[in-house]
């Protein structure tokens, strides 16, 4: 794991600034209705959201003007470059505007927050292994990151290593970035949404593993 990913894996077509591209609020969704419900069940099959009466501080990475929690959990940052969609999060306790790609460092204090979501925005990160590393630091013990993903982007911002691969492949790409991070126990990989031919909705992935 110690050898670093393929130059051309994180390349991207489109490499101008990520805060160019994200200067305009996009306050739309970019899964269907039943992925999102997949995800929204998924964090409160995992005790995340407002559920249960355990405080939790969740961070939401990557975020804007929807978590896709069914209910909001205690306290719940929401990281991502656009101020005017994280203004807009209903559920939002604390807001930071920051780059991931140009700064992999997460404005957070170690062992500060009960769990992570990144919800279809995995494959946007450039340095995602850096990440996912300050992120274990950021995670108390025992703590999920939940990494949820379809089959839609905007392919000129994704990664080539994502974009050269199918949503099978992508699970394992995740899989591949939380081992080289380091800081992480096993992760474990799931179909969210039905697998049958007669599903016509956006299908849903998901990995999560836990904070050592």
């Amino acid at each position: 794991m110690s050898n670093p990913l393929p130059s051309w894996f994180t390349e991207r077509d489109d490499d101008r600034p990520d805060t160019e591209f994200y200067a305009v609020p996009r306050l739309v969704t970019h899964i269907d209705d039943a992925a999102i419900a997949a995800v929204g069940d998924l964090y409160a099959e995992l005790g995340l959201d407002g559920s249960l009466t355990t405080p939790r501080r969740v961070l939401d990475l990557m975020s804007s003007w929807v978590s896709h929690l069914h209910s909001a959990p205690s306290e719940l940052v929401v990281l991502g470059l656009n101020g005017v969609e994280l203004d807009a999060n209903p559920m939002a306790t604390e807001r930071v505007v920051h780059d991931l790609n140009a700064d992999p460092a997460i404005p957070l204090p170690d062992d500060d927050v009960d769990a992570a979501l990144c919800c279809v925005s995995i494959d946007y990160l450039t340095r995602p292994v850096e990440v996912l590393r300050d992120l274990a630091r950021v995670l108390r013990p025992g703590a999920p990151v939940v990494i949820t993903f379809s089959n839609r982007c905007f392919p000129t911002k994704a990664v080539h290593g994502w974009l050269a691969t199918d949503d099978d492949g992508r699970a394992q790409v995740v899989v591949e970035y939380l081992a080289r991070a380091g800081g992480f126990g096993a992760a474990e990989v799931s179909l969210r949404t039905p697998s049958d031919r007669s599903y016509r909705g956006d299908p849903l992935r998901a990995v999560v593993a836990r904070a050592t």
